[in-house]
């Protein structure tokens, strides 16, 4: 039986039926549907607006349903949504009273009723997946706050650090991730059931009680921003690529050292492959295909955001497009984020090319300039001239910054200043030295080890 052909004495055609049906993606929403009919009929019952009889008949074809699964459905295109193909499936099961079930209801409110249950249990759970990614991240951070490191600016040798300190940098950009999750999760978790299509309904409704049953925090009070409100689905998508960025950053990293230019990491023999010519090969393929698929999600946000951008209130069919692209958004986003942590957790660390390049290329020598403006008085920029002169001097002579004396430092310091700095050779030396370096930046956010481990201490404690 055709459940609306009362209006219309023809059907679609069948092309027309297939290209307006959202039966496929809808697959998604299933156990979000029941659960929202079982809640609505429920508070029908209890409010006296259909009979009881028929009520608990209902909710007893409904249950029968979730045992056996979306199988038992007739999922013919013909039906333009799972909430069609839900009820002629309760109305097989007992007749004409399965219609009861969609008073004071339309399709509107309960696609978006679906919607947010189902984007709210996929949001909670990847935020789980984030919280243990962080604390593998954080117990990796605590095994290496003394594993000396060379960071980079525009990829260029730049000071010493550790690899806690920059593993730190990734535990932060994540607990930024997982606190949008958070926050966007409070305007997912609304309950637009009872909207109807766009005004309500003159039956005497409780939506308080539904908000209750499906688990919602609050109901939302305008019954058009109910139904035409996909904003939420927007900046859930703009957060799923957002930690897809994270992890696609964290990727190209270990792209990079994993070459043997670098040589710092290497991955797994589980997260790589080698050539089909070139058996010698060892290729980071996992890290790249990550680093690939996490711009998925931003093609998926800016389609998103094009279909919502002028739609005129308050429910239009456009909307339907938009939920297969936000399910592979999370999909995508939610694979890479599985497949990253289990190959940063895998990796083996190479403490002695780290510890090499953390003292080479003069990465050391902005302490030796901070020196000089601490046991000399001196100001940064006449310092920062002298520090540069010297590196320049050592380049022409095939020398490193080992080689540098205080001699060599007051041969120049009389040119540029007109006076010696008379800094001894133990000073330098241990200005020069990079794990001296690191020691030294004790400060909040510092790469010290004790300032590292404080860094991890407070990560856990917010966490947690």
């Amino acid at each position: 039986m055709d459940l609306r052909s009362g209006r219309f004495d023809g059907q679609m055609t069948d092309k027309a039926a297939s290209f307006s049906s959202s039966i496929e993606f809808d697959k998604r929403i299933f156990d979000a549907d029941i659960k929202c009919n079982k809640a609505h009929t429920t508070m029908l019952m209890e409010q006296g607006i259909i009979p009881k009889v028929a009520g608990e008949k209902i909710l007893k074809a409904l249950d029968k349903l979730n045992n056996e699964g979306i199988s038992a459905l007739n999922l013919d295109p013909s039906f333009e949504d799972i909430h069609m193909a839900l009820e002629d499936y309760v109305t097989r099961e007992i007749g004409d009273e399965a219609g009861f079930m969609h008073t004071g209801k339309s399709r509107n409110d309960q696609v978006a009723t679906d919607i947010r249950l189902t984007l709210k249990e996929e949001i909670i759970s990847t935020m789980q997946n984030v919280k243990n990614f962080i604390n593998t991240i954080l117990d990796m951070a605590e095994n290496n706050e003394s594993t000396l490191f060379i960071a980079y600016t525009h990829l260029q040798h730049a000071q010493p650090t550790t690899f806690g300190h920059h593993l730190m940098s990734y535990a932060n950009l994540l607990l930024r991730d997982y606190q949008r999750f958070e926050d966007a999760l409070k305007r997912v978790d609304m309950n637009p059931l009872g909207s109807a299509a766009l005004t309500t309904t003159g039956f005497p409704i409780d939506r308080l009680r539904t908000t209750e049953l499906l688990g919602f925090s609050k109901v939302m009070e305008n019954s058009i921003d109910g139904v035409s409100n996909r904003d939420f689905i927007a900046e859930a998508i703009f957060d799923y690529a957002m930690l897809s960025s994270t992890l696609g950053k964290f990727s190209e990293e270990i792209v990079i050292w994993s070459t043997y230019e670098f040589g710092i990491v290497e991955c797994s023999n589980e997260y790589s492959s080698t050539s089909s010519i070139m058996p010698q090969k060892k290729n980071p393929d996992i890290a790249e295909l990550a680093r690939g698929k996490s711009t998925i999600a931003y093609g998926e946000l800016m389609t998103v955001l094009s279909i919502i951008k002028a739609i005129p209130h308050s429910y239009n069919r456009d909307l339907q497009e938009i939920t297969p692209h936000l399910w592979n958004a999370v999909d995508t986003s939610n694979d890479i984020l599985e497949i990253v942590h289990g190959m940063v957790s895998t990796l083996t660390f190479n403490k002695d090319r780290a510890s090499k390049l953390a003292g080479a290329n003069f990465s050391t020598v902005t302490e030796l300039a901070d020196v000089m403006v601490r046991e000399c008085k001196l100001p940064f920029r006449s310092a920062h001239k002298i520090v540069g002169r010297l590196v320049s001097d050592c380049i022409k002579n095939n020398l490193t910054a080992i080689d540098i004396t205080s001699e060599m430092i007051d041969n120049i310091s009389n040119e540029i200043i007109n006076k010696p700095l008379n800094l001894n050779n133990e000073i330098v030396n241990k200005a020069l030295d990079p794990l001296e370096n690191v020691k030294s930046r004790t400060v909040i956010g510092g790469c010290a080890p004790e300032a590292v481990d404080r860094e991890i201490n407070s990560l856990r404690k917010i966490i947690n």
